[in-house]
């Protein structure tokens, strides 16, 4: 990753070209334009963009993304992306952490994960989110099954790291 200031915002229609390009990239199956805009067009909802600034704003980049919808009494994570070549750097940390604030730290979570993805069932451990079942042949494009989990409790606290990107409306 760069220097550039990383900011941690809410996702704009305007930004949608540049989210289904990191969702064609990172995903087998991704996501329809329309999937999005029916997300961003619900009332209660965290929708957030990771976005890399520089000086130079047409060399800002979106670099990750999150998808949350409220139904009911419980939140439920749809949808979060990185760019593949910028993983494993704290984004999906920042944009979970900020999910958590807007969303509010006590409020039941949850969310389907492919089995078989362990760094994003690790960082949503981290998170305090537990198994709690599974989805058989969940998805479509390998049957695999999906491991569904929940965060009831707020997770231990943990002091962020030192560069964390941080938040702005």
């Amino acid at each position: 990753m760069t220097t550039a200031p990383i900011t941690i915002r809410h996702l704009a229609y305007s930004d949608l070209p540049r989210v289904i390009a990191i969702e064609r990239r990172a995903f087998p199956t991704p996501w329809s334009l329309a999937m999005f805009v029916l997300e961003l067009s619900k009332p209660l909802g965290v929708c957030l963009v990771a976005v890399e600034h520089h000086r130079d704003e047409a060399r800002s980049r979106l670099l990750g993304y999150l998808i949350c919808s409220r139904y009911d009494e419980a939140w439920h994570l749809m949808n979060i992306a990185i760019d593949p070549p910028l993983r494993r750097r704290g984004l999906g940390t920042a944009l979970l952490r900020e999910m958590l604030e807007r969303g509010g730290p006590d409020g039941p979570y949850t969310l389907e994960v492919r089995t078989s993805n362990a760094p994003a069932i690790a960082l949503y451990e981290r998170f305090g989110f537990r198994p709690a079942g599974t989805r058989p042949r969940y998805y479509r494009d390998t049957g695999e099954d999906a491991m569904i989990m929940w965060r009831t409790a707020p997770a231990p606290s943990r002091t962020g790291a030192p560069g964390q990107p941080h938040s702005e409306q």
